[in-house]
């Protein structure tokens, strides 16, 4: 093959790469932080100062906040300029900007890479502030790399990058980190004699700039004190760790690695990790532990916060590509058959290229995001935000406060923010972990608790609106038919992404009494979509969802259908008529649904519903996997919602164990629900400690160890004193020890229980 034809036939596949990169940027606005960023640039902008306070909210308002501002001008500029449709072409942009910086250095390993860690890419260049630290991380990872294996870079560039990087976003600490760790890569590289002078050289002229760098990060409006911002960030993001799915560890079992293992569409992260992994024995074996220790460090931090995934997959297209390359040219050098390499070379390419065509393809369609994703194809806002409820309050003069969710909180200050102040946003800071975790267990209540009351009364709060979409949001308010029939909180708006409620008082009556609506016959979707397509799916499947959380069944059912004629293989669609299915006592159905949904999106919930279904069946074996795959699924964020789900998960599989006579592995699956417990978590409910003390005893009793059987029968007891069986099985357990008299007394309590 000639020079000519290589460059001809890379030169094609980076083309289709930065296609593929502009197609899979180009989607709706959909991350919950870009609203309140927005609305800092338009305040910045009316007022003419820089905040260091909250200015948004009521319940912090004057608290300190310190962030980045230049992101939020820009943000505003483009929304004033072509409103979210141009933040959908901003984040293409810097999808498509990211990947060229990746590949601009010319390595067939480097796209192949990139093809694979797409999506990912994609997903972090979403308009948000965080969108200009992965462009800006590739930028500067892109410069050391060049400058260390060539020793000529514009390495003057660094300090302005690092102007623009921490006026834009406080990830600017991620190119402070990437500066020092360059200088270890070259000290590393000084541990071998003939490479020593070329790598001090390449030090000595790097170190300038990097103290250059390092000074750099000072200009922005607060000088040091963006390092005390940045100080508080990440002490408010460690309080959230465990509620924020962003800042969860990644997990890595064999049922994800299972279901991830798709050609057409793998997990990104596990297929960089495989892909590139190939890299790092390849680095230790032509003694480049620079490159090693780089890349097992950004992989340690991927795995350690899912957030870091993507500039882990900076880290392996750029480093990895780099160290491939050489060994693949050396064994492609060996071929002698010109005509031989010729083939296989169009045939990587076509290959590596069709698989970006046909996953580009997946995008334009839709195909990608009918299922599981809040974004769709093209420009504009997302389906997911409470656009039409917001209009609605601003048109009706809906009076304040007004309490809204966390993920609404953006949207909210965005869109209302110019007459509205808001209860809680996506800034951790001001807000303080006790607030983030009163708006959970608030959404949680029922509309007449004391919560809610004492909530009301002490920050004036008239109205509520709760987000009511199948994803990030009927499961995090789960009480919408309490407030639905609450006397105190009337429902005056509901479609299928979002409800508002207005507080019953002397100055709301006459506006309920105007606006006020039935939840069991108010329309829904509120409006029927003439055609198909994304959005006339998204109407049917989230109105399925509210259908069946307000006792419509019926309806559900037929939204379902609506749905599955326009995305048959939704695996969200397929797991709601599962439980529809089940309700009507329709089991065959229900599990062809629930299967379905599960090879469809595996997660825990379908198959915590299979197993439950398994169970109601009387299979076993079936329910024994199934509830090993739930627990192997379960969110790697222990919210306490998340953890009650895995104790909970942990409780049914040992007692599934039991059943098949496997006790030792009964054992295991309630120590693994006593090590999950949390003082939020459904373990801390007494009549749960009692099942799990129970099962150990049973447990304990079949592996002939009766001392620990009465051990754990007379916690059960003393947990939950009125549970007659419990009393009569410690009865049993004393009189197979001889203990008589207190198998006696233990059949008078399972006696005075019954009369009870």
């Amino acid at each position: 093959m000639t020079q000519s034809m290589e460059r001809r036939l890379w030169i094609a596949l980076s083309l289709v790469v930065l296609i593929y990169g502009f197609l899979a940027g180009l989607r709706a606005v959909t991350d919950f932080d870009v609203g309140w960023q927005l609305a800092t640039g338009r305040w910045v902008a009316q007022h003419h100062q820089i905040p260091s306070v909250d200015v948004f909210s009521y319940t912090a308002q004057g608290q300190p906040w310190i962030y980045p501002v230049g992101s939020g001008l820009i943000f505003y500029a483009a929304y004033l300029l072509g409103g979210y449709a141009l933040l959908s072409w901003l984040g293409a942009a810097a999808c498509t900007g990211t990947v060229a910086l990746l590949i601009r250095r010319g390595s067939a390993v480097s796209a192949v890479l990139a093809i694979f860690a797409m999506p990912l890419i994609a997903a972090r260049t979403t308009p948000r502030a965080d969108m200009f630290t992965l462009v800006l991380f590739a930028a500067s990872l892109s410069l050391l790399w060049q400058h260390h294996e060539t020793g000529r870079a514009r390495l003057w560039l660094l300090p302005l990058l690092m102007i623009a990087w921490v006026n834009l976003h406080l990830g600017f600490v991620a190119g402070l980190a990437l500066l020092c760790a360059y200088v270890v890569v070259e000290t590393l590289d000084m541990l071998w004699p003939e490479r020593r002078e070329a790598a001090w050289d390449r030090l000595r002229h790097f170190l300038p700039w990097q103290l250059a760098s390092a000074a750099a990060a000072l200009v922005n409006p607060w000088g040091w004190g963006i390092y005390r911002a940045l100080i508080r960030q990440q002490e408010a993001m460690a309080t959230q760790a465990g509620s924020l799915l962003e800042w969860g560890a990644t997990q890595l079992n064999w049922t994800i690695l299972s279901a991830s293992l798709s050609l057409r569409n793998p997990d990104p992260f596990i297929a960089v990790l495989l892909l590139g992994g190939v890299a790092l024995p390849v680095a230790l074996w032509r003694r480049q532990l620079g490159a090693a220790g780089l890349m097992a460090g950004a992989a340690f931090a991927a795995f350690r916060h899912i957030r870091f995934q993507a500039l882990f997959c900076v880290v392996m297209v750029i480093v990895a590509g780099a160290v491939l390359s050489p060994v693949l040219n050396a064994l492609w050098s060996r071929i002698a058959n010109a005509r031989l390499k010729s083939v296989l070379a169009l045939a990587a390419t076509c290959f590596f290229a069709g698989l970006a065509v046909v996953r580009s393809a997946d995008l334009v369609s839709n195909r990608e995001y009918l299922d599981t994703n809040l974004a769709s194809f093209g420009a504009g806002l997302s389906w997911w935000f409470p656009q039409r409820a917001a209009e609605f309050i601003e048109r009706e003069n809906i009076p304040g406060q007004i309490f809204n969710s966390y993920n609404e909180g953006g949207y909210f200050t965005a869109q209302l923010g110019a007459r509205y102040l808001d209860y809680i946003d996506g800034r951790a800071i001001p807000f303080g972990a006790e607030l983030f975790g009163r708006n959970q267990m608030l959404l949680q209540s029922p509309p007449e608790s004391p919560l809610w009351q004492e909530e009301a009364q002490r920050y004036d709060i008239n109205t509520i609106l709760v987000p009511l979409a199948r994803y990030w949001g009927l499961e995090a308010f789960p009480v919408l038919r309490e407030f639905c029939g609450s006397d105190i909180w009337r429902p005056v708006y509901l479609d299928e992404v979002s409800a508002v409620f207005v507080r019953r008082t002397p100055a709301t009556e006459d506006l309920i009494r105007r606006l006020q609506i039935n939840c069991n016959t108010v329309s829904v979707p509120s409006f029927k979509p003439k055609t198909g397509g994304i959005m006339a799916f998204n109407h049917w499947a989230n109105a399925a969802a509210v259908l069946h959380e307000l006792g419509r069944d019926s309806e559900a059912f037929d939204a379902t259908t609506q749905a599955l004629t326009i995305s048959p293989n939704s695996a969200f669609v397929h797991f709601l008529r599962g439980m529809l299915l089940e309700n009507a006592g329709r089991l065959p159905d229900a599990e062809q649904n629930y299967v379905l949904a599960a090879k469809g999106e595996p997660n825990a919930a379908t198959w915590s519903a299979l197993a439950d279904l398994y169970h109601r069946e009387g299979r076993l074996p079936a329910e024994v996997e199934a509830w090993g795959h739930a627990i192997d699924l379960l969110p790697p964020t222990m919210t306490d919602m998340a953890r009650s789900k895995l104790c909970l998960a942990l409780l049914s599989l040992g007692y599934a164990d039991l059943d098949g006579h496997r006790p030792h592995e009964a054992l295991h699956a309630f120590d693994q629900a006593i090590s999950s417990l949390t003082g939020q978590s459904a373990g801390t409910d007494a009549s749960f400690l009692a099942n799990l003390a129970h099962g150990r005893a049973l447990a304990w009793s079949a592996l002939g160890d009766l001392k620990s059987a009465v051990s754990f029968e007379e916690e059960t007891v003393r947990l939950s004193p009125e549970r007659r069986d419990d009393w009569l099985y410690l009865a049993d357990l004393y009189q197979r020890q001889g203990r008589l008299a207190e198998a006696q007394q233990a059949r008078q309590r399972a006696a005075a229980s019954r009369s009870q």
